[in-house]
């Protein structure tokens, strides 16, 4: 008998590695690539001779029986489990690494046992295979890792288990949890503390990033038999109890912190600016300004006073000025940056700015002195611009006019002059954009309610009443001050973010349209708005160049080119100059695309839930897209657009027609409602009220 690593022959006690263990055999037969074994097991097979462990021994005569040889196998394999549980190869690294960079398992075996047997230089081998945070096992040699590696590979086999004990334990409550989202009685799995944790952080990152690359794996294990829905990680914390029913995840995917407390973080900064305003405040210009909003709207950020002049107009727009005092690069000026622009949901407000400053220090409420940014334009009387020139200064708001109070003050007669001649203005700056090419869309107001009842959320649709001559004043006077702003800009060599539609619209578009059918083939032609320093035209608005400035309390965009405009008019020099700005403007345009999918898609949600809650009933629709296979209709007091197959139809159907429908498959999460059933039936605009 040899007791060190020899040549194997017929009779030699080997190891190969299966299912990563080491299985130890007796050599039946050994060719020069290819040897006969039996293992432990009493298996026998056909081994590559590159698979033997470099470490072999002892040899016995070939003339042994099989049994008495399957008897020393489980010899060799008791002891050599025993030896290998008491080595130390952690003790054994530490003793080593400073020394050598590698050796084989009968170098360390010497380091234990003065003329070590194969059973021990077989253990010796086995203990180093399973310590793989400190050694790499490159036959024949174990190469000894450095202790930088050692702690990462710690730290990754510990991510590992964790994984891994997150898999074996998750997916079982993972499908209860689906179970008791369908109704079915089941119980919960029992999860250890840190367990519950993990998985409740990783249903959280993967509401917030269904694309997320490091839990790809782990998630693909933990949801194998469920239901393949991109939203299945929302509906699985909904049926926990993390979030509630109806939790807005697109505030989670954008990043977005929805109320105020964000702001806590930053209230040190908010009494710095509460001071500089409140110690820099100056006279305040006439007290003649008057601002319309809704009777809601706490973010006050313009006010205007129109006075004739001659056969023209002399219009003053006074804008909020929140860069007033404004550290740029600030970590408060950061977080306003990420949140882009306010967010008006049915829920409620959330703010872009922190509430102390965006509806308090520099809201435009009336008898308060604020900063503002003074934007004054002559008109001639046909709506030309003439001048404009932006200042600064303070104001102090006469008076909050609302909506509606101006809409009642119009219709009855008892509105004042200067209401009324802004009202003549607006309507023929109007005109001048229509024949410009300005596309203009008229659509019913429907404003959803929200309603608790207990754990149930009850939407109610009510119609606003319609406020068509005070809005009319609010936009022409935006749109034309944004347009003023543009032209200033230009003129003095000032960058400046415009935005932009530079698209061909269709030869008629130009106008007023309310019809939901010709509404609907207009709109389709129109393409999105984009972010660009170079002054454009914007289409759909009929004006060569925009530049968004009107909303600095609500848009960051308007806030940076509020602060361009201010430190011009302040010293001559812009801000940032046109290079800055080319650098920062994917980041803008990037920012608000992904914020304002809330602001998109999150009112749909609320419809389409008002819809599901009222189900069995029958809709009004227009037909507006009539196509071989399927049919467009619009529910015009709803603003919602259905498509169904045209086998719906008894007869087929022409575009305008009126008829009664039925919806179903609606799933507010995944924006899906489909046409179920149409009633050829004709009905009157009361249905609509």
């Amino acid at each position: 008998m040899r007791h060190e690593t020899q040549q194997i022959t017929s009779g030699t006690v080997v190891e190969f590695m299966q299912s990563n263990q080491p299985i130890v055999a007796w050599v039946v037969d050994a060719q020069p690539n290819r040897l006969r074994v039996v293992t432990i097991n009493k298996r026998e097979s056909k081994l590559p001779a590159a698979r033997v462990l470099p470490w072999s021994g002892p040899s016995y005569t070939a003339a042994a029986s099989r049994e008495e040889f399957l008897e020393r196998l489980e010899q060799h394999q008791q002891r050599r489990v025993q030896l290998a549980a008491e080595l130390e190869p952690e003790s054994l690294w530490d003793l080593v690494r400073d020394d050598v960079q590698r050796g084989t398992a009968r170098w360390f075996a010497e380091l234990i046992w003065a003329d070590p047997d194969a059973d021990q230089i077989a253990a010796m081998g086995r203990a180093l295979l399973e310590s793989k945070a400190h050694f790499k096992f490159v036959t024949p040699n174990f190469e000894i890792y450095s202790e930088e590696k050692v702690q990462l590979r710690l730290a990754e086999m510990e991510a590992a288990r964790r994984r891994q004990e997150l898999i074996d334990h998750g997916h079982g409550f993972l499908k209860a949890l689906w179970a008791k989202r369908r109704g079915e009685e089941t119980v919960l799995p029992e999860l250890s503390a840190e367990l519950v944790d993990q998985l409740r952080q990783l249903l959280q990152r993967r509401m917030a990033d269904p694309e997320d690359g490091e839990t790809a794996n782990v998630w693909r294990e933990l949801r194998k038999g469920l239901p393949d829905d991109p939203h299945l990680p929302l509906r699985l914390a909904q049926a926990w109890g993390l979030v509630p029913e109806h939790y807005n995840v697109l505030l989670d995917r954008a990043g977005y912190s929805w109320g105020d407390g964000w702001s806590q973080a930053y209230t040190q900064e908010i009494e710095r600016l509460e001071n500089v305003v409140g110690e820099g405040a100056g006279n305040p210009e006439p007290e003649r300004f008057v601002s319309i909003d809704g009777a809601s709207t706490e973010d006050l950020d313009d006010a205007f006073f129109l006075e004739r002049d001659g056969e023209g107009y002399r219009l003053t727009l006074a804008l909020a000025c929140p860069v007033w005092g404004w550290h740029f690069g600030s970590p408060l000026d950061q977080a306003v940056a990420e949140r882009a622009t306010s967010l008006y949901l049915p829920e409620g407000a959330s703010h872009m700015l922190p509430e102390r400053l965006g509806t308090g220090l520099y809201s435009l409420r009336a008898g308060q002195t604020r900063p503002a940014l003074l934007v004054d334009m002559a008109l001639d009387a046909r709506g030309s611009l003439q001048e404009v020139s932006p200042r600064l200064g303070w104001v102090r708001v006469a008076e909050n006019l609302t909506y509606a109070a101006v809409e009642e003050a119009m219709a009855g007669g008892t509105a004042p002059a200067m209401l009324t001649e802004a009202l003549d203005l607006a309507t023929t700056l109007r005109d001048r954009r229509i024949r410009n090419g300005a596309v203009i869309i008229e659509r019913p107001e429907p404003e959803l309610v929200l309603e608790d009842e207990g754990q149930t959320t009850r939407v109610r649709l009510e119609m606003k009443e319609p406020t068509p001559q005070a809005q009319l004043v609010v936009s022409e006077f935006m749109i034309l001050t944004n347009r003023a702003v543009a032209q200033w800009a230009n003129a003095q060599g000032v960058s400046l973010v415009h935005r932009t539609q530079d698209i061909n619209l269709g030869n008629g578009s130009a106008g007023i349209w309310s019809d939901p059918a010709q509404a609907y083939q207009i709109v389709r032609q129109m393409g999105p708005s984009k972010l660009a320093l170079a002054p454009q035209p914007h289409a759909s608005l009929g004006v060569n160049a925009y530049v968004p400035v009107t909303s600095p309390l609500r848009r960051y965009t308007d806030f940076l080119n509020m602060a361009q405009i201010m430190t011009f008019v302040q010293s001559g020099q812009a801000r940032l100059d046109a290079a800055a700005f080319e650098e920062l403007l994917p980041y803008l345009s990037a920012r608000q695309d992904n914020v304002a999918q809330i602001q998109r898609f999150r009112p749909r949600y609320w419809k389409l839930e008002y819809l599901r809650q009222n189900q069995d009933a029958w809709w009004p629709g227009i037909v507006v897209e009539a196509g071989p296979k399927l049919i467009t209709v619009a529910l015009p007091r709803e603003q919602v657009l259905l498509r169904g197959k045209r086998n719906l139809f008894d007869e087929p159907p022409s575009v305008g027609e009126r008829l009664l429908v039925r919806v179903g498959k609606i799933d507010p999460l995944n924006n899906a409602i489909e046409l179920m059933e149409v009633r050829e039936e004709t009905w009157d605009n009361s249905c609509l009220q």
